[in-house]
């Protein structure tokens, strides 16, 4: 009769706990010799190509490719004795009836590199790269001799079969990724760093798709996009001044980095001051004028936010003219014209110049000189009746004062409570010229001179 032998994992040496099956390099029903290799398998210092010291047939196989097992589980079992071949290395003895007294296939030796954390990128190949391989006669303790052997020419610093599994799974390439660990080893939380940012990039690959599809289904012109026709509706053609706004906005998103900062500030002594100034006599002095007053001191305060970034020679250019833009909506759309050298005109004289582009831009009648050039903008939103904004910035200038309306509200006044002229102020600037830092320091300088013109007065 014939006896069935159990071959249990040995232990590979080194102290190793457990190994990964890679190939099975035997079916059930294959006859083996002693010694023939009969399974690979990884280990967290080499790939080894394990040898079953019975000769029989193989009747059981424990465990899938990509299975871990603990030294000393079960591998597989082997039927030997009288009736069984005696498949060893002479190929000669009994046989079970139908397979035959035909010697086992003789193997060609494999020796298969081992890829490591960047050994085999480095050209590391066998014995040098932690490869261990076994001929047809090589018995199990070779494997001890090639991994002392291994160990004495020094550290190597390999992966364990549990990081190689989580990497095959996942997909990732072990040999795109620098390990953590002592000496550049691989480490598990490295793969499943790189498994997390493949993720991040899968979601957002798919997230499109998914938005289109959903647009789609949602709105009639993504519809007709998707069929390659014509949604119904009003056609309203980007050109002229309305195209070239599109344009300049367009690429100002593009190209700025932009952040915004606000405060509120109580503006009722700017108010009473505008009054008393048109009560003197002379021309009427507007509040933009006054405001654009107050920008210009604090440009000249914090130089950094009239300027431009000249991308190509990678610099920030300060500019010396303050070149004041402000908003102005018209029938044909928004145009911001440009007051020159507003730095050096006083509130009357502003008031005279806003007044002329203001209406030039009612009748069309703007030069393109008047629509260019501008180096700060300043956006009076009040206007419209709402309180705040997050404007797009004027490429290519650096920043963008915003003016809300001024209403009356509940505000604390020297200690007590009271109904002040309140408005709300936001400055959008290109993060790239200054930090907030900057930023906040002439926000909080033009909050100043609202609330207490006679600052302005002090920094002339």
């Amino acid at each position: 009769m014939a006896q069935v032998l159990e071959f249990k994992l040995p232990d590979l040496g080194e102290g190793l706990t457990e190994a990964e099956i890679v190939r099975w390099l035997v079916q059930v029903g294959d006859v083996v010799a002693v010694d023939q290799p009969v399974v690979e398998v990884e280990t967290a210092k080499a790939m080894v190509e394990v040898p079953c010291p019975y000769g029989g047939v193989v009747t059981a196989r424990f465990g899938e490719e990509g299975t871990e097992l603990p030294v000393g589980a079960p591998l597989l079992t082997v039927a030997v004795g009288p009736q069984a071949p005696a498949a060893d290395t002479e190929g000669s003895g009994n046989v079970l009836v139908g397979y035959g007294t035909a010697q086992a296939p003789a193997r060609r030796r494999r020796v298969r590199p081992t890829p490591m954390t960047t050994g085999a990128a480095n050209g590391s190949t066998g014995a040098d790269s932690g490869t261990l391989a076994f001929n047809g006669t090589a018995h199990a303790g070779t494997a001890h001799a090639r991994v002392d052997a291994l160990q004495a020419e020094g550290p190597v610093p390999v992966i364990s079969p549990l990081v190689r599994r989580l990497a095959r799974e996942g997909g990732v390439d072990l040999r795109q990724l620098a390990g953590s660990g002592p000496d550049g080893l691989i480490l598990r939380a490295d793969v499943e760093g790189a498994l997390r940012a493949k993720a991040v990039v899968g979601s957002r690959t798919a997230e499109a798709p998914a938005t289109a599809a959903h647009a789609t289904a949602a709105t009639p012109v993504a519809a007709a996009a998707a069929s390659g026709t014509r949604a119904a509706g009003t056609r309203v053609p980007l050109k002229g001044v309305r195209g070239a706004v599109a344009d300049k906005l367009s690429r100002s998103r593009r190209e700025i980095p932009d952040a915004t900062c606000w405060v509120d500030a109580d503006a009722t002594e700017l108010m009473r001051a505008r009054t008393a100034m048109n009560a003197a006599g002379g021309p009427k002095i507007s509040l933009l004028a006054l405001l654009a007053r107050i920008c210009t001191a604090a440009l000249a305060r914090f130089p950094e936010l009239n300027s431009y970034v000249d991308i190509e020679a990678r610099e920030v250019v300060q500019l010396d003219q303050v070149h004041l833009g402000f908003a102005a909506q018209t029938e044909r759309g928004l145009v911001v014209p440009v007051v020159r050298d507003a730095h050096a005109r006083d509130a009357e004289a502003l008031t005279a110049e806003f007044a002329r582009l203001t209406e030039a831009a009612r009748t069309g009648t703007l030069t393109p000189g008047e629509l260019t050039g501008g180096t700060f903008t300043l956006n009076n939103y009040g206007v419209f009746g709402v309180d705040g904004s997050t404007p797009i910035i004027n490429h290519p200038e650096a920043a963008m004062l915003g003016v809300g309306r001024i209403v009356p509200k509940p505000w604390v006044h020297e200690g007590e409570l009271a109904v002040r002229q309140v408005v709300q102020l936001s400055l959008t600037f290109d993060h790239r010229v200054c930090d907030g830092g900057t930023a906040g320091g002439f926000l909080r300088y033009v909050a100043d001179c609202v609330e207490q013109p006679a600052v302005l007065l002090r920094t002339l």
